[in-house]
């Protein structure tokens, strides 16, 4: 019974011992992870470096050559709230997971829709935003359709850009419908305000713009036929950083910050005069 005593003593003593060096080496590798992390070099250096490709209404070049659009937003009023610069890199779209992977800059913010694939390369924030794909109608022909399924019909004929995302979507989600298909988008809604076509399927911002250029003619679908989250991409192996990002995005969130310049940039035209 001693024997048995002084063996388990034995043993908790060992594991307070074991329990101690773990807590003592792990402490400095915390503090080593912390001192390596992105948002700790960006604070040091005072600048965030964004990776971002020029996509209208994203990010696009004003008559003066300064970038604006709604990812510039995004950007310019996180580096506001972090109280440091914001540096923008523009970035070819089919290099910008790459760039981001090698260290040219520290965040992409470039309306990426989160991926399985390329959630395999890189760690994605909470959505801040959403995309997907938009139908814009002929009020005139159709005045009484009002969701997506109203437009599922035999007779119905719908227009979308040649080898782009929409033919599939269409075809997914309005089986039924008449595909009408055409070398670029500008086609495509020709044939609409022509009175030819039901509808035009397209990613959004697109089919809205449509509407507000022709209000006469055209009324947007609320109803998306496809939704995509969009977040932020950071590199992985990187909580602190990932954990700033996500907590800041719930914040301007809340506060309908993100909202309101969403609505600015992809339902109204009102910035197409600071471009042209």
């Amino acid at each position: 019974m001693k024997r048995k005593l002084r063996l388990l003593l034995f043993g908790l003593v060992f594991v307070m011992i074991l329990n101690a060096a773990t807590i003592a080496f792990s402490e400095p590798v915390r503090q080593q992870l912390t001192k390596e992390s992105t948002i700790e070099q960006i604070i040091k250096r005072g600048k965030i470096r964004v990776g971002m490709s020029a996509f209208v209404p994203w990010a696009m070049k004003d008559k003066k050559g300064e970038l604006i659009g709604f990812e510039v937003d995004v950007a310019k009023r996180l580096a506001k709230d972090l109280k440091i610069d914001a540096e923008f890199v523009l970035t070819e779209w089919s290099g910008i997971i790459p760039a981001l992977l090698t260290g040219k800059f520290d965040v992409i913010i470039g309306g990426m829709t989160i991926t399985p694939e390329r959630n395999l390369k890189v760690n994605f924030t909470i959505p801040y935003d959403y995309a997907g794909q938009s139908l814009v109608t002929n009020k005139k022909l159709r005045p009484d359709f009002k969701k997506i399924e109203d437009f599922n019909r035999s007779d119905v004929t719908i227009a979308c850009r040649l080898g782009a995302t929409s033919v599939y979507a269409t075809k997914k989600y309005l089986p039924k419908a008449k595909i009408r298909l055409f070398d670029t988008e500008g086609a495509a809604v020709q044939e609409l305000l022509n009175g030819r076509a039901d509808g035009f399927v397209s990613s959004a911002p697109l089919p809205a713009q449509q509407a507000f250029r022709y209000p006469d003619t055209l009324r947007l679908i609320e109803e998306q036929l496809t939704k995509e989250l969009i977040g932020f991409a950071v590199q992985k192996g990187d909580p602190d950083t990932l954990n700033c990002f996500n907590n800041w995005i719930r914040n301007v969130e809340n506060e309908g910050w993100l909202q309101e310049r969403h609505n600015y940039w992809f339902k109204t035209l009102e910035w197409e005069s600071r471009i042209k």
